[in-house]
């Protein structure tokens, strides 16, 4: 008996011992798969370490030099409307600009013209105050050309003067000349060209450029830039460039002007830039970028960019910098406003680094009726719209099914009315300013019909379009009341990148930007009529590695 009890008493604890073993391995794994579905995520000052944004004086001080030499000639008073200090390229950095200034003995306006070579192509810009001193910002030159500029100077008894000047430029730089610019069709008539409107491209990378309706290019700037191009409520610009073009990350974000005088430089770290080049082949091909797709400039001022917060999920933050300091003010986690499963079990898209591309965050928008803010989300074919203060949803537009979405959300998701197609990778989405009225507003965005995770699967691949869909709110409710690009097939697909734009006339600015779809080596803008007439097409190739265009705009130039 005693022999059985002792016997009877190791297979216990034998069996005892396997079970905590098989407890622990389970334990271990069942950790192993919730840490893995639960991520912990950086905090706010984690983030803002990561990103390592601040104010520096670098870009600024490598002008002064030119600065104080315009400043000299301010103070001068030898320069007169018979004799005016012209230097072409100021700035060293804008090769179709010029810098005029002069003194009148009295008090007066000054216009300018840059005579165009057709109707439709001249610019023409004024100053608005009466002054003895004239400090004359001159855009719009041709390449190449002896262009003749002219002034006119308008003083306060009514007295008119004019003056014209020539003004001598040098030719394109060869990967610009090299840029094959088919203008298929240009109704200037019916253009929103204004008095000196340009089409301007901002380019995934390479240099921008604008054109004039005859394709002829007006105005580039010879630093690289990547993706953000945007005119600010000063007028400046606010572009993100290198330290210089050789290197292989854009983290300077500049407020500049088209004559390329820097007025402040927001630096970033390295830490958190991304690709989208994965199988890039040379190193001039491996650019990284800190601000991978938009910022916007806010009613105080701040500026709101789209960034990565230095984890292995990408694209999934913005961040609001205080435009006097450079500091960050705000941090926005989208990981921490959309659902975990969103994130932590996302597979619709990989990545050779590792790195998970979740929401693909390609637009911002500021509604200032509501004070709301629209985003874009490549990866969840999204467009969502939240209150900015708390970050809460408004409406949310996607083929997800409502009862995937939180309880809490389910009530904002809206419904795709008859006859709407739903919207796959989209780019550029955004309120049109004033379409607000009586529980309504009409979106437009760049509808790429390319069917990440909840897209339009039939139609995915065949097309795409610039849209305009009317959200109604009482009825929560999403219907398309304008589209065009459907009828161009698959020849205008494009499977990334684009933008449309509602003119000031009416009129649609659509960027087919990434034709051919294993090189988008060519790009095609077209504007259209409320009716779908094409009164402006233009064909851009030859384009060069990552030169194609992410996005179109008709700026007055100045």
């Amino acid at each position: 008996m005693g022999k059985k009890m002792k016997h009877k008493k190791w297979s216990r604890w034998i069996w005892g011992l396997i079970i905590i073993i098989l407890v622990g391995i389970g334990g271990f794994y069942g950790h192993k798969v919730y840490r893995e579905s639960h991520p912990k995520l950086l905090t706010n000052t984690q983030i803002k370490s990561n990103l390592g944004v601040h104010l520096s004086n670098k870009l600024i001080s490598e002008q002064d030099n030119l600065e104080k030499k315009y400043s000299q000639a301010e103070k001068d008073n030898s320069y007169t409307t018979d004799n005016m200090f012209v230097k072409t390229n100021p700035y060293k950095t804008s090769p179709l600009t010029a810098l005029a200034i002069f003194h009148t003995d009295e008090a007066a306006k000054v216009s300018y013209t840059v005579v165009g070579k057709s109707s439709g192509t001249s610019i023409t810009n004024s100053t608005n105050k009466n002054t003895k001193k004239h400090r004359i910002n001159v855009v719009g030159l041709y390449a190449n050309t002896a262009n003749k500029v002219e002034f006119t100077i308008t003083y306060k008894d009514g007295r008119v003067e004019k003056k014209t000047v020539e003004m001598q430029t040098q030719p394109l730089p060869k990967a610009l000349a090299d840029v094959n610019i088919n203008v298929k069709m240009a109704d200037k008539k019916q253009m929103a060209i204004g008095q000196n409107g340009l089409t301007v491209f901002t380019r995934t990378t390479k240099e921008p450029f604008a054109i004039d309706a005859d394709g002829q290019i007006r105005w580039f700037s010879t630093e690289y830039n990547q993706h953000i191009f945007k005119t600010l409520k000063n007028g400046h610009l606010l572009i993100l460039r290198k330290q210089d073009n050789s290197k292989l990350v854009y983290n300077d974000l500049v407020e500049t002007n088209y004559l390329g005088k820097i007025y402040r430089n927001y630096q970033f770290s390295n830490k958190t830039s991304s690709t989208e080049n994965l199988k890039a082949k040379n190193k001039s091909d491996g650019e990284t970028t800190a601000i991978h797709h938009d910022v916007i400039e806010l009613p105080n001022g701040n500026l709101l960019a789209t960034v990565s917060d230095g984890s292995k999920f990408i694209e999934d933050t913005m961040v609001e910098i205080n435009r006097k300091t450079g500091k960050v003010a705000r941090v926005i986690d989208f990981k921490r406003i959309f659902p975990m499963d969103t994130y932590a079990q996302y597979d619709a898209t990989k990545r050779s680094d590792g790195k998970v591309d979740w929401l693909h965050q390609n637009a911002i928008n500021y509604d200032k009726k509501d004070n709301s803010i629209i985003i874009s989300s490549r990866h969840q074919d999204l467009i969502m719209k939240f209150n900015y203060k708390t970050m809460q949803p408004v409406w949310i537009l996607s083929g997800r099914d409502k009862t995937d979405w939180p309880k809490k959300w389910q009530k904002h998701a809206l419904s795709y009315a008859k006859g709407t197609t739903i919207n796959g990778g989209q780019h550029d989405a955004r309120v049109i300013a004033g379409s607000q009225k009586d529980g309504q507003e009409t979106i437009s965005f760049y509808d790429n019909n390319y069917a990440v995770s909840y897209g339009d699967k039939k139609t995915s691949g065949k097309y795409s379009a610039g849209r305009e869909l009317k959200i109604d709110l009482k009825t929560m409710t999403a219907k398309e009341v304008r589209s065009y690009g459907q009828a161009l097939g698959e020849a205008n697909f494009t499977d990334r990148i684009g933008s449309n734009r509602q003119l000031d006339n009416g009129n649609s600015l659509i960027d087919f930007g990434y034709l051919n779809a294993k090189n988008g080596d060519a790009s095609n803008i077209i504007e259209v009529t409320r009716d779908g007439y094409q009164v402006f097409n233009v064909e851009l190739s030859n384009l060069q590695s990552k030169g194609y265009v992410y996005r179109s705009y008709r700026i007055n130039i100045s």
